[in-house]
């Protein structure tokens, strides 16, 4: 039986000790059909050098930094048009085990209701500790969690594959037939928030959301850099209140959510503990404020 074919879309932007590590570990895999397809985001590092030696893979080299949801748009009509059963977003500062994505297809073959399915996802820097193991959405806030974030592997490799709300963008399979029926990625969200958007959407439409155990994979991610990106922090103050209008959750929803980023506010302008944060607070009223004028996409604090 003809295995089916997945396109892996990788996006970069100014990084390419980690793409380079990335390729080279998914050539490693024991699935034999896929093909990968690298969007560069305009970059001015060595990444469009490297790119341009490489002859086993895709590559679309862009002028400008579309953000993750417009290079991935761009890398799934690509695949789309290139015969793709499947379509697999990965991050580029990742490392997957080899039976990663043999695993993952096992998996959401089984069941024709499965469209969306994600690994194990854990910290490169400590590689038994999860990071993501899928991701709630709480409904009433608008608000999302990850799951199993800083639990041990032990924990969740003896589970058979399960239901969650939404995958992480980081490590995404996603059947063609979803893309087909609901669409791309939403462009306003520009980077955050919208592959929870894609997945609420999905789930109304009827598919299941499954991760699967047996699939590993090692994200380079730093919690405590994270936590203080200005960009970062923009884009998920801003677009938690966009999913929370394209999601239609409701009217007290929006206001539940805009008094938390209020208190927030407060919070971190008046108490001593917070002064770490007061370098994002003209960040956080900037969300709030293109929230309420639409303005979406991308936006610069460099």
């Amino acid at each position: 039986m003809t295995l089916p074919l997945v396109w892996i879309i990788i996006v970069n932007w100014n990084n390419v000790s980690d793409l380079r590590e990335c390729i080279d570990s998914l050539n490693k895999m024991k699935y034999p059909n896929y093909k990968i397809l690298v969007v560069d985001n305009g970059s001015s590092d060595e990444s469009k050098n490297f790119l341009k030696e490489q002859d086993s893979i895709s590559v679309i080299l862009l002028e400008s930094n579309e953000g993750f949801v417009g290079g991935n748009n761009i890398g799934i009509d690509y695949a789309l048009k290139n015969f793709a059963d499947f379509l697999l977003l990965l991050n580029n500062d990742t490392l997957v085990d080899p039976f990663f994505l043999q695993n993952l297809i096992s998996e959401i073959e089984k069941d024709d209701s499965y469209g969306i399915a994600g690994p194990l996802i854990c910290y490169e820097s400590e590689r038994n500790k999860i990071w993501s193991a899928g991701g709630k959405i709480d409904l009433s806030r608008g608000e999302t969690s990850m799951i199993g974030i800083g639990r041990s592997v032990e924990e969740f490799s003896i589970l058979s594959p399960y239901p969650v709300d939404f995958i992480t963008g980081c490590a995404f399979l996603v059947k063609r037939s979803v893309i087909e029926k609901i669409g791309l990625l939403d462009s306003k969200f520009f980077a955050y928030y919208e592959e929870t958007e894609f997945c609420f959407r999905a789930k109304k439409a009827g598919w299941e959301i499954i991760v699967v155990p047996s699939s590993r994979i090692w994200h380079k991610i730093s919690p405590e850099v994270r936590a203080s990106s200005k960009t970062v922090h923009y884009y998920m103050v801003r677009n938690r209140l966009l999913f929370i209008r394209l999601a239609d959750l409701g009217f007290l929803t929006y206001i539940r959510a805009l008094c938390e980023d209020f208190r927030t506010f407060v919070s971190w302008n008046i108490k001593p503990k917070w002064k770490d944060k007061r370098k994002l607070i003209p960040v956080h009223f900037q969300a709030i404020v293109d929230n309420f004028l639409n303005h979406w996409g991308k936006k610069s604090f460099e």
